[in-house]
């Protein structure tokens, strides 16, 4: 799939944001300790990559009920949904000067289309030593799911199936959705948020 960039400034993708606040004194803190001066950009984005993979929970594999928005509070709580784990990877990276922007796709909700659709979202990261993006997804992985830190062949939680009208979409965001930071910050209760809330299209 060819990645359309909403934005060709590369500077755009390294804002900080309402999601995206890597001045927080939280990851402030989490960015010298995951960070030095003597990596280069492929070993930063690995860490980070790895760190929100594995250090942070997704708030469906836990059943936990709380929902985080913020990269801060992400961090904070240690979990999220697929949505608010893009903002912590995006915040880490951004602050290492690595353009990092917001991609999505369309994808069952569980295993039939009578059960529903959701958007699920992941990064973009551009490495400029490669001059090329390169998607990554920090879902989380568990039985079935094993995403992987890869810039040569993607490795993501979940591939698309066009028979059942799944779609990648294509373009790489440089905030975060409306529509998925509003879900974010229109429910309390996380599991209620996932079973019957999520937008099912961009």
């Amino acid at each position: 799939m060819e990645m359309i960039c909403e934005s060709h400034k590369l500077e755009n993708y390294l804002h900080e944001l309402n999601e995206v606040n890597y001045s927080n004194p939280t990851i402030r803190a989490k960015i010298e300790e995951l960070f030095n001066s003597s990596q280069t950009e492929i070993e930063k984005a690995k860490v980070a990559f790895e760190f929100v993979r594995d250090e942070i929970s997704h708030a469906w594999d836990i059943q936990g009920k709380r929902v985080t928005c913020k990269a801060s509070e992400v961090l904070a709580y240690k979990e999220g949904i697929c949505y608010a784990k893009s903002h912590l990877l995006a915040s880490l990276l951004r602050s290492q000067g690595i353009p990092t922007g917001f991609c999505y796709q369309r994808l069952l909700l569980f295993d039939t289309p009578e059960k529903g659709y959701c958007i699920h979202a992941l990064n973009a990261v551009f490495f400029n030593s490669l001059h090329k993006w390169v998607r990554l997804d920090a879902r989380g992985n568990k039985t079935g799911i094993d995403a992987r830190f890869s810039v040569d062949e993607e490795k993501l939680a979940f591939s698309t199936n066009e028979e059942f009208d799944e779609k990648d979409y294509p373009i790489i965001y440089v905030k975060p959705h409306p529509k998925t930071t509003a879900v974010l910050e229109e429910h309390t209760d996380a599991l209620e948020m996932y079973k019957h809330h999520l937008p099912e299209n961009l």
